[in-house]
């Protein structure tokens, strides 16, 4: 397994880390994703371990999910704490009250004590802000994450879904006050999902904070499984009109012509479909780590095979003309200029 290193920072993850949705499935989004018990968690994590995998990121306690999948996590890494990377979320709502959300001081203090009962843990290696919250002032968000830090809580703090000028402002204010500086940002990206490319890549690039890649395989999109004029497969996370609309929204003939070219080149390469679309992420400027998932120790067998070889220039030239997607403005327009060209 390669190891890269995380933005700016001495720090070192995987190319690939396992994404822990499927552990518990409660409530209605998570149950589409999975629902390991301990004991089927256990044993992905030893596969994953065994193949050089030690990193797990562990999804927002929502509300609905009660903190069951961290839970699970805690007792499935019991023992082997020293051996394993764990990466968590705040910001998102997990209860009913109006300090039950956000990226408040008092909010951030809370959940992160109640993360670090639930996984059973001294300290988080990875701690992100699911989102930007808008309505507490960046000074004092980045105060509590510095003291976080400081207090041996948390390793390196990172960001999920922000604009541009949520993580420009973000790394301003912890340069001006000397704080905590958010070390990689947690992105969609995809061969079907390529807006990060337009302005957060450059910006990855010029600050030092790598990509984190989620749901690599667009949504469950790029599982080999959806094919033009064919019914979606009976297992499939897109049977649940609540994950549908929750995810990114992709029209049927783009993803059918990235498809098309995935099949061409799988038949070329040998390589499933996911591991090329993992692959290709792979290449990717300032991406340091993809998350995969999996229900089954089958699933996760076949994303570990990702790794350890490289699509040709020839199959990734294949693979960007299928997925690109006209520019919004003002990128379009940048593009022309000779300094400053798409990222590749």
């Amino acid at each position: 397994m390669e190891f890269r290193q995380l933005g700016g920072s001495g720090f070192k993850v995987p190319v690939l880390s396992f994404g822990t949705g499927t552990f518990g499935g409660k409530g209605e989004l998570f149950q589409a994703w999975g629902g390991s018990d301990v004991a089927e968690a256990k044993r992905l994590i030893d596969i994953c371990l065994e193949a050089g995998l030690n990193m797990f990121d562990k999804p927002p306690e929502y509300i609905s999910s009660g903190g069951l999948s961290e839970e699970i996590l805690g007792q499935a890494i019991k023992g082997r704490r020293d051996q394993v990377i764990i990466s968590t979320k705040a910001t998102f709502r997990t209860g009913p009250g109006p300090n039950d959300v956000g990226s408040s001081r008092h909010y951030l203090m809370r959940t992160c004590e109640a993360s670090l009962r639930r996984l059973d843990t001294d300290v988080i290696d990875i701690y992100h802000l699911h989102g930007f919250d808008p309505l507490t002032p960046v000074e004092e968000t980045l105060r509590a994450l510095d003291d976080l830090v400081t207090a041996g809580k948390v390793r390196y703090i990172a960001c999920s879904n922000f604009s541009g000028w949520h993580l420009m402002k973000s790394l301003a204010i912890s340069e001006k006050y000397g704080l905590a500086r958010h070390v990689a940002h947690q992105v969609y990206y995809s061969l079907i999902g390529r807006d990060y490319e337009s302005e957060l890549m450059p910006l990855a690039l010029d600050q030092k904070v790598s990509a984190i890649v989620w749901s690599p395989l667009g949504w469950g999109r790029l599982t080999g499984k959806l094919r033009r004029g064919q019914p979606l497969p009976p297992v499939s996370r897109l049977n649940n009109q609540l994950v549908i609309d929750a995810g990114p929204q992709v029209p049927d003939q783009y993803l059918y012509g990235v498809v098309d070219a995935l099949d061409e080149v799988s038949r070329e390469s040998g390589k499933t479909i996911p591991q090329i679309a993992l692959n290709w992420l792979l290449n990717r400027p300032s991406v340091a780590n993809v998350i995969i998932g999996a229900r089954t120790e089958e699933q996760l067998r076949q994303n570990l095979g990702a790794v350890g070889w490289n699509l040709t220039p020839a199959q990734v030239a294949k693979l960007d003309a299928a997925s690109t997607v006209p520019l919004a403005y003002p990128y379009w327009h940048q593009s022309q200029f000779e300094r400053n060209p798409r990222p590749v």
